[in-house]
């Protein structure tokens, strides 16, 4: 018989969500909004308050709240997202279990984590002694895949928490930091001339051939340099690159678009201060602009806080561990809500055509929050 977790978590799964980032405008399978409104529904049979907080257009984060028996004194929150990443075929939206595995887009990436919060609030609430002056809040948060609009929205609004857990495939592993992620966009410029003549232009592509030349040597050793005890190395990965117009034209501009993952002493200005310092020393000019326009910085989260030893308690985990992606975390975090992040799944299987979670995880997920919910005053 299927448990209520992995019903659930099938049902979501089986509701496309697929961020409108990635979408054609009009897209009939783009937008949380199927997600949140089936969850909301689950939500007022468990006798549980939800409501909405409009972010986007048709694009609204779900706030679930257990209140306390007495006065709240505290608040946690837990906060995975609801949408996912584009879909390859329809086929991935027909939730299946097979081998001890449930696969689906967004079954790991972050339903799962979706599917075991909710449960766990909903087996706490059941709990004769469910906490006394704790307020539990699931905060089912859009557009983490693209902008992160959902979690800044619930930092602008002066949401306040003592402590919040992110729901992201961990491997049921307690995770306080994970890096920062840095879009720059790097742009070189040359001169226009007929391709028979190219000697009376000047080629952006050849200069930015040097830009990468520099980012892939001297830069990328430069960054191996310095390593986090937890996260390792920053690093640097050129994602795009477009210039020219046709092969007859020698072309006077061209741009690539990099993806520079920062570690938690670092600030994105002294990043970007450092990179054109780099360029420069090697000869190349460029011009270097920050893509992504909003901050997305690191999280580093102290092992020695009360709420985060008693996670780590729970899990059965001695040291907290560190991922190299970026997450709503760090936006929290930012924000003044001291966050980590965890959940079931393995982020090597997430955005994958052949996207999974395992069916073991996730009803632990589901034990171990209910555990530590049960557990609040």
């Amino acid at each position: 018989m299927m448990t209520p977790v992995l019903k659930l978590l099938r049902d979501l799964v089986a509701l496309p969500s697929v961020n409108p980032a990635f979408t054609p405008a009009a897209d009939p399978l783009s937008g949380e909004e199927r997600v949140a409104e089936h969850l909301r529904s689950c939500a007022r049979k468990a006798k549980l308050d939800a409501e909405f907080q409009p972010v986007l257009p048709h694009r609204s984060n779900l706030l679930i709240r257990l209140a306390p028996r007495g006065r709240a004194k505290r608040r946690i929150v837990l906060a995975p997202h609801f949408d996912t990443v584009t879909l390859h075929d329809l086929s991935q939206l027909e939730p299946r279990i097979r081998s001890g595995r449930l696969y689906g887009r967004g079954s790991c990436d972050t339903k799962a984590s979706v599917a075991s919060m909710f449960q766990a609030m909903v087996n706490v609430s059941r709990m004769p002694s469910r906490p006394n002056e704790t307020e539990i809040v699931l905060a089912g948060l859009i557009d983490e895949e693209s902008g992160q609009s959902g979690s800044r929205a619930l930092v602008r609004s002066e949401f306040r928490a003592d402590f919040a857990i992110v729901g992201e495939p961990t491997r049921l592993r307690v995770v306080t930091a994970h890096k920062g992620d840095l879009w720059l966009a790097i742009q070189t410029r040359g001169k226009a001339a007929h391709g028979s003549e190219p000697h009376r232009g000047s080629n952006a592509i050849t200069h930015m051939s040097r830009v990468i030349q520099t980012l892939e040597g001297p830069y990328a050793a430069q960054l191996k340099r310095e390593r986090h005890p937890l996260l390792g190395s920053a690093t640097l990965n050129i994602g795009t690159i477009s210039g020219g117009r046709q092969p007859n034209i020698v072309p006077n501009f061209c741009e690539i678009r990099v993806d520079r993952r920062t570690l938690p002493h670092e600030s994105d200005a002294a990043v970007v201060r450092g990179l054109k310092a780099t360029l420069r020393q090697h000869g190349c000019q460029a011009v270097v602009r920050d893509w992504k326009g909003v901050p997305s910085r690191p999280l580093e989260t102290p092992a020695n806080l009360p709420w985060v030893q008693a996670l780590l308690a729970v899990a059965r985990q001695k040291v907290p561990a560190g991922v190299n992606f970026f997450s709503d975390a760090g936006v929290l975090a930012d924000g003044g809500i001291p966050s980590v992040v965890f959940g079931p799944g393995d982020i090597a299987q997430a955005h994958t055509i052949d996207e999974w979670v395992s069916v073991d995880e996730v009803e632990r997920a589901t034990a171990l929050l209910t555990r530590f919910l049960g557990g609040l005053a």
